[in-house]
Protein backbone atom coordinates (compact mmCIF):
# COMPACT_ATOMS: atom_id res chain seq x y z
CA UNK A 1 0.00 0.00 0.00
CA UNK A 2 2.87 2.36 0.85
CA UNK A 3 4.61 1.65 -2.47
CA UNK A 4 1.37 2.26 -4.33
CA UNK A 5 0.94 5.61 -2.56
CA UNK A 6 4.50 6.65 -3.38
CA UNK A 7 4.03 5.66 -7.02
CA UNK A 8 0.78 7.63 -7.27
CA UNK A 9 2.43 10.67 -5.69
CA UNK A 10 5.38 10.51 -8.07
CA UNK A 11 3.06 10.20 -11.04
CA UNK A 12 1.02 13.23 -9.98
CA UNK A 13 4.19 15.24 -9.38
CA UNK A 14 5.48 14.38 -12.84
CA UNK A 15 2.18 15.40 -14.39
CA UNK A 16 2.34 18.78 -12.63
CA UNK A 17 5.85 19.55 -13.85
CA UNK A 18 5.97 22.35 -16.43
CA UNK A 19 6.65 21.46 -20.04
CA UNK A 20 10.15 22.69 -20.82
CA UNK A 21 10.78 24.00 -24.29
CA UNK A 22 13.88 23.49 -26.35
CA UNK A 23 16.31 26.03 -24.93
CA UNK A 24 19.06 26.17 -27.56
CA UNK A 25 18.21 27.05 -31.18
CA UNK A 26 16.73 23.94 -32.73
CA UNK A 27 18.24 22.94 -36.06
CA UNK A 28 16.38 21.39 -38.94
CA UNK A 29 18.35 18.14 -38.64
CA UNK A 30 17.46 17.86 -34.94
CA UNK A 31 13.79 18.48 -35.68
CA UNK A 32 13.76 15.73 -38.33
CA UNK A 33 15.39 13.22 -35.98
CA UNK A 34 13.01 14.05 -33.14
CA UNK A 35 9.98 13.68 -35.39
CA UNK A 36 11.00 10.27 -36.72
CA UNK A 37 11.85 9.00 -33.23
CA UNK A 38 8.48 9.94 -31.72
CA UNK A 39 6.26 9.18 -34.72
CA UNK A 40 3.59 6.62 -33.87
CA UNK A 41 3.06 5.96 -37.58
CA UNK A 42 6.73 5.04 -37.89
CA UNK A 43 6.48 2.81 -34.80
CA UNK A 44 3.46 1.08 -36.31
CA UNK A 45 5.31 0.49 -39.58
CA UNK A 46 8.33 -0.89 -37.73
CA UNK A 47 6.10 -3.27 -35.81
CA UNK A 48 4.61 -4.47 -39.10
CA UNK A 49 8.10 -5.10 -40.47
CA UNK A 50 9.06 -7.06 -37.36
CA UNK A 51 5.92 -9.16 -37.66
CA UNK A 52 6.61 -9.95 -41.31
CA UNK A 53 10.20 -10.89 -40.45
CA UNK A 54 8.99 -13.33 -37.78
CA UNK A 55 6.62 -14.97 -40.26
CA UNK A 56 9.41 -15.25 -42.83
CA UNK A 57 11.54 -17.23 -40.36
CA UNK A 58 9.17 -20.19 -40.58
CA UNK A 59 7.92 -19.81 -44.16
CA UNK A 60 10.32 -22.34 -45.67
CA UNK A 61 9.83 -25.08 -43.08
CA UNK A 62 7.74 -28.22 -43.33
CA UNK A 63 4.32 -28.28 -41.66
CA UNK A 64 4.11 -29.78 -38.20
CA UNK A 65 3.75 -33.58 -38.10
CA UNK A 66 0.38 -35.00 -37.15
CA UNK A 67 -0.12 -37.52 -34.32
CA UNK A 68 -2.93 -39.98 -34.97
CA UNK A 69 -4.51 -42.41 -32.51
CA UNK A 70 -7.62 -44.56 -32.70
CA UNK A 71 -9.27 -47.95 -32.61
CA UNK A 72 -9.90 -49.84 -35.84
CA UNK A 73 -12.64 -52.38 -36.48
CA UNK A 74 -14.36 -52.11 -33.10
CA UNK A 75 -17.41 -54.47 -32.90
CA UNK A 76 -20.71 -52.75 -32.25
CA UNK A 77 -22.95 -55.84 -32.10
CA UNK A 78 -22.78 -59.45 -30.92
CA UNK A 79 -21.28 -60.83 -27.78
CA UNK A 80 -18.02 -58.92 -28.20
CA UNK A 81 -19.72 -55.60 -28.72
CA UNK A 82 -17.31 -52.74 -27.86
CA UNK A 83 -14.70 -55.31 -26.92
CA UNK A 84 -11.18 -55.67 -28.23
CA UNK A 85 -10.90 -59.47 -28.36
CA UNK A 86 -11.84 -59.72 -32.02
CA UNK A 87 -8.88 -60.50 -34.28
CA UNK A 88 -9.69 -57.52 -36.48
CA UNK A 89 -9.93 -55.01 -33.64
CA UNK A 90 -6.76 -53.03 -33.24
CA UNK A 91 -5.63 -50.07 -31.17
CA UNK A 92 -3.61 -47.81 -33.43
CA UNK A 93 -1.14 -44.96 -32.94
CA UNK A 94 0.82 -43.30 -35.71
CA UNK A 95 2.40 -40.18 -37.10
CA UNK A 96 1.84 -38.41 -40.39
CA UNK A 97 3.70 -35.72 -42.27
CA UNK A 98 2.81 -33.53 -45.22
CA UNK A 99 5.83 -33.24 -47.50
CA UNK A 100 6.66 -30.11 -49.48
CA UNK A 101 9.32 -30.16 -52.16
CA UNK A 102 12.45 -28.08 -51.75
CA UNK A 103 11.36 -25.92 -54.69
CA UNK A 104 8.00 -25.14 -53.09
CA UNK A 105 9.58 -24.37 -49.73
CA UNK A 106 12.05 -22.05 -51.42
CA UNK A 107 9.19 -20.31 -53.23
CA UNK A 108 7.34 -19.82 -49.94
CA UNK A 109 10.49 -18.43 -48.35
CA UNK A 110 11.12 -15.92 -51.13
CA UNK A 111 7.46 -14.82 -51.06
CA UNK A 112 7.67 -14.25 -47.32
CA UNK A 113 10.92 -12.32 -47.76
CA UNK A 114 9.20 -10.19 -50.39
CA UNK A 115 6.54 -9.33 -47.80
CA UNK A 116 9.32 -8.35 -45.40
CA UNK A 117 10.76 -6.12 -48.13
CA UNK A 118 7.38 -4.49 -48.67
CA UNK A 119 6.94 -3.81 -44.95
CA UNK A 120 10.48 -2.46 -44.72
CA UNK A 121 9.71 -0.12 -47.60
CA UNK A 122 6.61 0.98 -45.72
CA UNK A 123 8.82 1.93 -42.77
CA UNK A 124 10.99 4.01 -45.09
CA UNK A 125 7.99 5.61 -46.77
CA UNK A 126 6.44 6.59 -43.43
CA UNK A 127 9.75 7.99 -42.19
CA UNK A 128 10.15 10.02 -45.37
CA UNK A 129 6.64 11.45 -45.01
CA UNK A 130 7.30 12.35 -41.37
CA UNK A 131 10.55 14.07 -42.33
CA UNK A 132 8.86 15.98 -45.14
CA UNK A 133 5.96 17.23 -43.04
CA UNK A 134 8.31 18.14 -40.19
CA UNK A 135 10.61 20.00 -42.55
CA UNK A 136 7.75 22.00 -44.04
CA UNK A 137 6.41 22.78 -40.56
CA UNK A 138 9.90 23.87 -39.50
CA UNK A 139 10.21 26.22 -42.47
CA UNK A 140 6.76 27.67 -41.85
CA UNK A 141 7.66 28.35 -38.21
CA UNK A 142 11.07 29.79 -39.03
CA UNK A 143 9.87 32.17 -41.74
CA UNK A 144 6.85 33.13 -39.65
CA UNK A 145 9.29 34.24 -36.95
CA UNK A 146 11.28 36.26 -39.48
CA UNK A 147 8.08 37.79 -40.86
CA UNK A 148 7.01 38.73 -37.34
CA UNK A 149 10.24 40.68 -36.86
CA UNK A 150 9.53 42.68 -40.03
CA UNK A 151 5.88 43.19 -39.06
CA UNK A 152 6.93 44.41 -35.60
CA UNK A 153 9.39 46.80 -37.20
CA UNK A 154 6.69 48.12 -39.54
CA UNK A 155 4.37 48.57 -36.55
CA UNK A 156 7.05 50.50 -34.72
CA UNK A 157 7.67 52.69 -37.76
CA UNK A 158 3.95 53.44 -38.09
CA UNK A 159 3.83 54.48 -34.44
CA UNK A 160 6.81 56.80 -34.91
CA UNK A 161 5.22 58.35 -38.00
CA UNK A 162 1.99 58.97 -36.08
CA UNK A 163 3.87 60.63 -33.21
CA UNK A 164 5.70 62.86 -35.69
CA UNK A 165 2.41 63.83 -37.37
CA UNK A 166 0.88 64.72 -34.01
CA UNK A 167 3.90 66.87 -33.26
CA UNK A 168 3.51 68.69 -36.58
CA UNK A 169 -0.20 69.16 -35.88
CA UNK A 170 0.53 70.76 -32.51
CA UNK A 171 3.00 73.13 -34.16
CA UNK A 172 0.47 74.05 -36.87
CA UNK A 173 2.70 72.58 -39.60
CA UNK A 174 0.59 69.47 -40.03
CA UNK A 175 -3.05 68.61 -40.61
CA UNK A 176 -5.68 66.52 -38.88
CA UNK A 177 -6.20 64.52 -42.10
CA UNK A 178 -2.57 63.43 -41.95
CA UNK A 179 -2.94 62.37 -38.32
CA UNK A 180 -6.11 60.42 -39.08
CA UNK A 181 -4.50 58.75 -42.06
CA UNK A 182 -1.45 57.71 -40.05
CA UNK A 183 -3.70 56.51 -37.21
CA UNK A 184 -5.37 54.18 -39.68
CA UNK A 185 -1.98 53.10 -41.02
CA UNK A 186 -0.88 52.27 -37.48
CA UNK A 187 -4.04 50.21 -36.95
CA UNK A 188 -3.36 48.32 -40.18
CA UNK A 189 0.24 47.69 -39.14
CA UNK A 190 -0.87 46.44 -35.74
CA UNK A 191 -3.42 44.11 -37.34
CA UNK A 192 -0.82 42.79 -39.79
CA UNK A 193 1.55 42.13 -36.91
CA UNK A 194 -1.22 40.35 -35.01
CA UNK A 195 -2.01 38.24 -38.10
CA UNK A 196 1.63 37.29 -38.57
CA UNK A 197 1.86 36.48 -34.85
CA UNK A 198 -1.22 34.26 -35.18
CA UNK A 199 0.28 32.49 -38.17
CA UNK A 200 3.52 32.03 -36.27
CA UNK A 201 1.72 30.49 -33.29
CA UNK A 202 -0.10 28.09 -35.60
CA UNK A 203 3.16 27.18 -37.37
CA UNK A 204 4.92 26.50 -34.05
CA UNK A 205 2.00 24.40 -32.88
CA UNK A 206 2.20 22.38 -36.09
CA UNK A 207 5.94 21.88 -35.56
CA UNK A 208 5.38 20.87 -31.93
CA UNK A 209 2.89 18.25 -33.14
CA UNK A 210 5.81 16.54 -34.92
CA UNK A 211 8.72 17.05 -32.52
CA UNK A 212 6.73 16.89 -29.28
CA UNK A 213 8.21 19.91 -27.51
CA UNK A 214 7.83 23.70 -27.69
CA UNK A 215 10.68 25.59 -29.29
CA UNK A 216 11.89 29.06 -28.30
CA UNK A 217 14.22 29.65 -31.23
CA UNK A 218 14.83 28.01 -34.58
CA UNK A 219 18.16 28.01 -36.38
CA UNK A 220 18.29 29.06 -40.00
CA UNK A 221 17.48 26.05 -42.23
CA UNK A 222 20.62 24.61 -43.79
CA UNK A 223 22.12 21.35 -44.96
CA UNK A 224 19.39 20.27 -47.38
CA UNK A 225 20.94 18.06 -50.05
CA UNK A 226 18.89 18.09 -53.26
CA UNK A 227 19.10 14.96 -55.42
CA UNK A 228 19.32 14.90 -59.17
CA UNK A 229 16.42 13.49 -61.20
CA UNK A 230 17.60 9.82 -61.34
CA UNK A 231 18.24 9.72 -57.60
CA UNK A 232 14.98 11.49 -56.81
CA UNK A 233 12.83 9.15 -58.90
CA UNK A 234 14.63 6.02 -57.67
CA UNK A 235 14.17 7.07 -54.02
CA UNK A 236 10.63 8.39 -54.39
CA UNK A 237 8.32 6.76 -51.82
CA UNK A 238 5.68 5.82 -54.39
CA UNK A 239 8.30 4.28 -56.68
CA UNK A 240 9.96 2.37 -53.86
CA UNK A 241 6.60 1.03 -52.66
CA UNK A 242 5.59 0.06 -56.21
CA UNK A 243 8.88 -1.79 -56.69
CA UNK A 244 8.27 -3.83 -53.56
CA UNK A 245 4.70 -4.60 -54.63
CA UNK A 246 5.98 -5.80 -58.00
CA UNK A 247 8.59 -8.00 -56.36
CA UNK A 248 5.95 -9.52 -54.11
CA UNK A 249 3.57 -10.12 -57.04
CA UNK A 250 6.31 -11.94 -58.95
CA UNK A 251 7.18 -14.11 -55.97
CA UNK A 252 3.55 -15.00 -55.38
CA UNK A 253 3.15 -15.90 -59.07
CA UNK A 254 6.15 -18.22 -58.76
CA UNK A 255 4.64 -19.76 -55.62
CA UNK A 256 1.36 -20.33 -57.48
CA UNK A 257 3.29 -22.07 -60.24
CA UNK A 258 4.85 -24.49 -57.77
CA UNK A 259 1.39 -25.25 -56.37
CA UNK A 260 0.53 -27.04 -59.63
CA UNK A 261 2.37 -30.01 -58.13
CA UNK A 262 0.38 -31.35 -55.13
CA UNK A 263 1.84 -31.97 -51.70
CA UNK A 264 2.36 -35.60 -50.76
CA UNK A 265 1.72 -36.96 -47.28
CA UNK A 266 3.06 -40.08 -45.61
CA UNK A 267 1.92 -41.92 -42.48
CA UNK A 268 3.40 -44.57 -40.25
CA UNK A 269 1.22 -46.29 -37.64
CA UNK A 270 1.51 -49.13 -35.14
CA UNK A 271 -1.50 -51.35 -34.38
CA UNK A 272 -1.91 -53.51 -31.29
CA UNK A 273 -4.33 -56.47 -31.11
CA UNK A 274 -5.35 -58.54 -28.09
CA UNK A 275 -4.00 -62.09 -28.42
CA UNK A 276 -2.89 -61.56 -31.99
CA UNK A 277 0.30 -60.23 -33.60
CA UNK A 278 0.75 -56.47 -33.70
CA UNK A 279 0.87 -54.71 -37.06
CA UNK A 280 2.64 -51.80 -38.68
CA UNK A 281 1.03 -49.76 -41.44
CA UNK A 282 2.74 -47.42 -43.93
CA UNK A 283 0.83 -45.20 -46.29
CA UNK A 284 1.27 -42.36 -48.76
CA UNK A 285 -1.42 -39.87 -49.80
CA UNK A 286 -1.11 -38.22 -53.22
CA UNK A 287 -3.72 -35.62 -54.27
CA UNK A 288 -4.82 -36.03 -57.88
CA UNK A 289 -5.11 -32.67 -59.70
CA UNK A 290 -7.78 -33.78 -62.16
CA UNK A 291 -8.71 -30.24 -63.29
CA UNK A 292 -5.55 -28.15 -63.33
CA UNK A 293 -6.84 -25.93 -66.09
CA UNK A 294 -9.84 -24.99 -63.96
CA UNK A 295 -8.06 -24.66 -60.61
CA UNK A 296 -4.28 -24.36 -60.36
CA UNK A 297 -3.90 -22.69 -63.75
CA UNK A 298 -6.59 -20.18 -62.80
CA UNK A 299 -4.62 -19.27 -59.68
CA UNK A 300 -1.47 -18.82 -61.74
CA UNK A 301 -3.32 -16.62 -64.25
CA UNK A 302 -4.69 -14.50 -61.41
CA UNK A 303 -1.22 -13.99 -59.92
CA UNK A 304 0.22 -13.12 -63.33
CA UNK A 305 -2.54 -10.55 -63.81
CA UNK A 306 -1.60 -9.01 -60.45
CA UNK A 307 2.01 -8.90 -61.65
CA UNK A 308 0.93 -6.96 -64.74
CA UNK A 309 -1.00 -4.62 -62.50
CA UNK A 310 2.05 -4.05 -60.29
CA UNK A 311 4.24 -3.39 -63.35
CA UNK A 312 1.78 -0.79 -64.61
CA UNK A 313 1.61 0.82 -61.17
CA UNK A 314 5.41 1.05 -61.06
CA UNK A 315 5.55 2.63 -64.50
CA UNK A 316 2.91 5.17 -63.48
CA UNK A 317 4.74 5.92 -60.22
CA UNK A 318 7.94 6.59 -62.19
CA UNK A 319 6.08 9.00 -64.46
CA UNK A 320 4.55 10.81 -61.50
CA UNK A 321 7.90 11.05 -59.69
CA UNK A 322 9.62 12.36 -62.83
CA UNK A 323 6.97 15.00 -63.42
CA UNK A 324 7.00 15.97 -59.75
CA UNK A 325 10.78 16.38 -59.74
CA UNK A 326 10.81 18.50 -62.87
CA UNK A 327 8.04 20.75 -61.55
CA UNK A 328 9.74 21.21 -58.17
CA UNK A 329 13.16 21.71 -59.74
CA UNK A 330 11.72 24.30 -62.12
CA UNK A 331 10.01 26.10 -59.25
CA UNK A 332 13.20 26.07 -57.18
CA UNK A 333 15.26 27.38 -60.07
CA UNK A 334 12.80 30.15 -60.92
CA UNK A 335 12.39 31.15 -57.28
CA UNK A 336 16.16 31.29 -56.81
CA UNK A 337 16.45 33.52 -59.88
CA UNK A 338 13.61 35.75 -58.69
CA UNK A 339 15.05 36.04 -55.19
CA UNK A 340 18.49 36.96 -56.49
CA UNK A 341 17.04 39.43 -58.98
CA UNK A 342 14.78 40.97 -56.34
CA UNK A 343 17.68 41.26 -53.91
CA UNK A 344 19.85 43.10 -56.42
CA UNK A 345 17.17 45.07 -58.29
CA UNK A 346 14.78 46.02 -55.47
CA UNK A 347 16.16 45.46 -51.99
CA UNK A 348 19.68 46.76 -52.62
CA UNK A 349 18.44 50.06 -54.16
CA UNK A 350 15.94 50.42 -51.30
CA UNK A 351 18.72 50.00 -48.76
CA UNK A 352 20.95 52.45 -50.67
CA UNK A 353 18.09 54.93 -50.82
CA UNK A 354 17.49 54.51 -47.09
CA UNK A 355 21.16 55.20 -46.36
CA UNK A 356 21.16 58.29 -48.58
CA UNK A 357 17.90 59.63 -47.12
CA UNK A 358 19.14 59.05 -43.57
CA UNK A 359 22.33 60.95 -44.33
CA UNK A 360 20.31 63.79 -45.86
CA UNK A 361 17.95 63.90 -42.88
CA UNK A 362 20.84 64.13 -40.46
CA UNK A 363 22.18 67.13 -42.43
CA UNK A 364 18.71 68.75 -42.47
CA UNK A 365 18.45 68.40 -46.26
CA UNK A 366 15.64 65.79 -46.33
CA UNK A 367 12.30 66.05 -44.50
CA UNK A 368 11.19 63.47 -41.96
CA UNK A 369 8.35 62.26 -44.17
CA UNK A 370 10.83 61.23 -46.86
CA UNK A 371 12.78 59.27 -44.27
CA UNK A 372 9.60 57.46 -43.19
CA UNK A 373 8.73 56.69 -46.80
CA UNK A 374 12.19 55.25 -47.54
CA UNK A 375 12.13 53.19 -44.37
CA UNK A 376 8.70 51.77 -45.24
CA UNK A 377 9.85 50.90 -48.77
CA UNK A 378 12.86 49.03 -47.40
CA UNK A 379 10.73 46.96 -45.02
CA UNK A 380 8.27 46.07 -47.78
CA UNK A 381 11.15 44.98 -50.02
CA UNK A 382 12.47 42.79 -47.22
CA UNK A 383 9.01 41.25 -46.79
CA UNK A 384 8.73 40.37 -50.47
CA UNK A 385 12.21 38.87 -50.51
CA UNK A 386 11.40 36.88 -47.36
CA UNK A 387 8.32 35.41 -49.07
CA UNK A 388 10.43 34.39 -52.07
CA UNK A 389 13.03 32.82 -49.78
CA UNK A 390 10.31 30.91 -47.92
CA UNK A 391 8.84 29.51 -51.14
CA UNK A 392 12.30 28.59 -52.39
CA UNK A 393 13.17 26.83 -49.13
CA UNK A 394 9.93 24.82 -49.20
CA UNK A 395 10.52 23.75 -52.81
CA UNK A 396 14.06 22.67 -51.95
CA UNK A 397 12.78 20.87 -48.85
CA UNK A 398 10.40 18.80 -50.94
CA UNK A 399 13.21 17.90 -53.32
CA UNK A 400 15.49 16.94 -50.42
CA UNK A 401 13.11 15.35 -47.92
CA UNK A 402 10.45 13.58 -49.95
CA UNK A 403 12.81 10.87 -51.28
CA UNK A 404 13.59 7.97 -48.99
CA UNK A 405 16.83 8.63 -47.15
CA UNK A 406 19.64 6.14 -47.49
CA UNK A 407 21.03 4.57 -44.34
CA UNK A 408 23.43 6.93 -42.66
CA UNK A 409 22.41 9.89 -44.81
CA UNK A 410 22.00 13.27 -43.20
CA UNK A 411 19.47 15.90 -44.24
Amino acid sequence: MFKRHVLRTATMAAALLPVHSWAAPLTLAQALDLAVQRSEAARSARAGARGAAEVARSAGQLPDPVLRAGVDNLPVSGGDRFGTRDSMTMKRIGIGQEWLSAEKRAARQTAAEAIVGRETATVQVVAAEVRLQTGLAYLDAYFAGAALKLATRAEQHAGEELEAARARLSSASGSSQEVLGLSGALGIAEDEAAEVRQQGDAARAALERWIGTPVDELAAPAGLSVLQEPGYTASHPAVRAAQRELELARREAELARTNRAPNWSWELSYGQRAGYPDMVSVGISIPLPVARAQRQDRDIAAKLALTDKAEAALAEALRVATGEYRALASDARRLAERAERYRSAVLAPAQQRMAAVLAGYRSNQVPLTTLFEARHAEVEAQRKLLNLQRDLAKAQAQLALKPIQQEGATP
